[in-house]
């Protein structure tokens, strides 16, 4: 039973990073991030605890990881400049200024 569940897990596993290179809801990457981290999260916790507590847990527990790291990886892609007051600023997908 237990070679069956961890060759479940790993074959699940698998097929959730392969489909993270296709994944993206189109929004941002702290909201793929979260989605990814969510998902991977709630399998892990299943396989691990085999009930609804842990498979919650699992899914909370990887949806901030993958929300942090996609708010990172976020952040890198940003284009940062300077106004003529000295203040750093970066323009956002809707065209406008943020202000840091």
């Amino acid at each position: 039973m237990k070679k069956t569940s961890l060759t479940l897990l790993c074959a699940a596993s698998a097929s959730l990073i392969l489909m993270t290179g296709c994944a993206s809801t189109g929004t941002s990457k702290t909201t793929d991030g979260a989605l990814i981290g969510a998902a991977g999260g709630a399998l892990v916790g299943q396989a691990i605890g085999r009930n609804t507590g842990s498979t919650l847990a699992g899914a909370a527990i990887g949806g901030l990881a993958g929300a942090a790291i996609g708010n990172n990886e976020e952040k890198k892609d940003r284009r940062y400049y300077r106004d003529s007051r000295g203040y750093t600023y970066y323009i956002g997908s809707d065209g406008r200024r943020y202000y840091e």
